[in-house]
């Protein structure tokens, strides 16, 4: 798109989105994802139950009684986006395609964050790390992600999770928050990755999907595209066995995306394009709180 045209889309994003996150989301967001790091406050005598490993040896040296560290909770984030740009993504029957939805769902997220005073880093990827923009702070930062959001051509068409998850493991040192954007449409085993990254880091899944990869419709002899691969097939939707197919391949990945979120114990969130995603996102917001 044209610069006026990728100007007017920012824009448009920004009012619908910034506005969300004020009015709606910002005690929800603050209590749902809390810091998680301990930071020093200050000393003070020692009272009893304290914990002696807290006890600050210099100062107790110099008063000649004992004196503990305080410690209170970093109220600071870094919030880390992960952006599924895989070409399943450019797919969409009603409202939206799940790439628009990714993007207002990322953008509103993003200028919760910054409300909140956390950083806020971007990592786009398909089956390869397509581009990473390391965390900052600020509205002309975030403008900057979404006009990536709005405007990024991915090298690659297919979709490997563990990609970004290992990425997220290996590249970003300190505890963050990871929203893991995606269809979650893929045939390859992110289990492992999932679980280790939630170790390290506080994953949360946020999946869309549209309403037609759940059930075909009846309307005969059809020409279908697979978006990754390019490859093209013709499909008779009329004929019954073939709908089941569908719905039994479909019903499998789900129940794969099901075993893998809970034995990582990752939080988790559902959206359909034609639904309205924040109360989707309210939802999991109390859920965590």
């Amino acid at each position: 798109m044209d610069t006026s045209e990728l100007i007017a889309k920012v824009r448009k994003i920004e009012i619908k989105t910034k506005g969300l996150s004020n009015n709606i989301f910002a005690g929800q967001y603050h209590t749902a994802f809390k810091g998680r790091g301990m930071a020093f406050s200050e000393v003070r005598e020692y009272q009893y139950g304290d914990d002696a490993r807290d006890i600050d040896w210099n100062v107790t040296a110099r008063m000649n009684k004992p004196y503990s560290k305080v410690f209170e909770e970093e109220r600071e984030l870094t919030v880390m986006l992960l952006v599924d740009v895989s070409n399943s993504l450019n797919f969409g029957t009603a409202v939206c395609f799940k790439r628009e939805l990714v993007t207002e769902i990322a953008a509103t997220l993003a200028f919760a964050a910054i409300q909140n005073n956390d950083k806020v880093g971007l990592l786009f990827f398909s089956d390869r790390i397509e581009k990473f923009i390391p965390p900052q702070k600020g509205r002309r930062h975030i403008l900057y992600l979404i006009r990536e959001l709005l405007d990024f051509q991915p090298e690659s068409n297919g979709t490997d999770l563990s990609v970004p998850l290992e990425f997220l493991t290996g590249a970003v040192r300190k505890r963050c928050t990871a929203f893991l954007l995606s269809d979650f449409m893929d045939t390859h085993d992110y289990s492992n990755a999932l679980t280790i990254a939630n170790r390290k880091h506080d994953v949360v899944a946020l999946r869309v999907y549209d309403r037609r990869m759940e059930q075909l419709p009846d309307v005969g002899l059809v020409r279908m595209r697979d978006l990754e691969s390019g490859q093209d097939m013709y499909v008779d939707t009329s004929s019954p066995s073939v709908r089941k197919a569908h719905e039994q391949w479909y019903s499998d990945m789900q129940q794969k995306l099901k075993d893998n979120l809970t034995h990582s114990r990752v939080d988790s969130v559902s959206v359909r394009t034609d639904q309205d995603y924040v109360k989707a996102l309210m939802g999991l917001f109390a859920k965590r709180n």
